[in-house]
């Protein structure tokens, strides 16, 4: 195989150096889609090299290229893959589809706890105020989803505050950001190098629900002291860690600086998209899924090579 068709392989480094800043400088809505779709796209594409790699140190196993056909021959001269790089391949490959079947099933789990939760909640209304003194505000995806809000959380703030807060958990639920950040978690256990990726999702995630409390407030700064109240509020009470699906005013993992990050983000004019970023991170996405075809095909003529001989 050319060098080229390693590309795939090699990519997801440099979108886990670019995930940060575009997440920082992209309208949120787009950079949650755009990292998403990326992701996606960088870890098929690396998984379909890696399985390509596998087969073909395979079919250069006697006892399988005898039963498919192929001339031993044809195989050793022409060489699609050095035994070093299929070996490698096919164990990066059986930790990726191991890490990744784990993955789905605890995430399946949890989002089937999370629409029971939901479904279990006092009452038929889509906000939920519940008795806990600890400040807490996030969503629970379900059928439908709910918003939780606690009296503790409630307290910390004025009623501007309460409706900012309920603008934000709405962002989330009608927007199925769960789908987002699940999509970009499942990417990150197919290809560690795509974890930046990922953490930049939760973030991007948090800042379009900023947006859109701000938009329907009409006030950016309002929203900003908002975010840093019910922080200092968690923090102050201690509150407890969110049901493994469920996404909140303080994210899902508050990480250190991400709060700061948010609150000097809608303390300044509203992001626009670069139209530079844009066309960068298109033409990355472009160029692995151009590679692993290109790999594919190649493996595709060797084969059809070996067989004819």
């Amino acid at each position: 195989m050319r060098l080229a068709v390693y590309l795939p392989l090699l990519l997801p480094v440099l979108a886990g150096v670019s995930a940060g800043p575009l997440a920082r400088r992209l309208e949120p809505r787009l950079a949650t889609w755009l990292l998403t779709v990326a992701g996606l796209v960088l870890a098929a594409s690396s998984t379909v090299v890696l399985g390509l790699l596998a087969l073909a140190g395979l079919v250069r196993i006697p006892l399988i290229s005898g039963l498919e056909g192929y001339s031993p021959e044809v195989i050793a001269r022409e060489d699609p893959a050095a035994w070093p790089a299929a070996a490698a391949g096919a164990i990066l490959l059986l930790l990726a589809a191991t890490t990744t079947i784990r993955f789905t099933a605890r995430r399946a789990g949890a989002l089937w706890s999370a629409a029971l939760d939901a479904a279990c909640l006092p009452g038929p209304d889509a906000v939920v105020v519940t008795d806990d003194r600890h400040a807490d505000a996030y969503t629970v995806p379900g059928l439908p989803g709910r918003i939780v809000i606690s009296n503790g959380m409630l307290d910390a703030l004025d009623s501007v505050g309460h409706d900012i807060i309920l603008a934000h958990e709405k962002a989330h639920l009608d927007h199925h950001h769960y789908a987002f950040v699940t999509l970009a978690q499942l990417t990150a256990a197919a290809n560690p190098l795509l974890r930046p990726l990922a953490t930049a999702v939760e973030f991007t995630v948090e800042r379009w629900a900023d947006e859109e409390a701000a938009h329907t407030t009409g006030d950016r700064r309002a929203v900003a002291e908002t975010v840093a109240r019910a922080a200092v509020a968690t923090k102050r009470t201690r509150a407890r860690n969110l049901p493994g699906a469920a996404l909140g005013v303080l994210g899902r993992r508050p990480g250190q600086g991400v709060v700061p990050r948010r609150v000097a983000a809608l303390l300044k004019p509203a992001p626009r998209s670069p139209a530079h970023l844009l066309l960068t991170a298109g033409v990355l996405v472009a160029v692995s899924s151009v590679c692993a075809l290109e790999a594919a095909h190649d493996l595709h003529e060797f084969l059809e090579l070996a067989h004819a001989r």
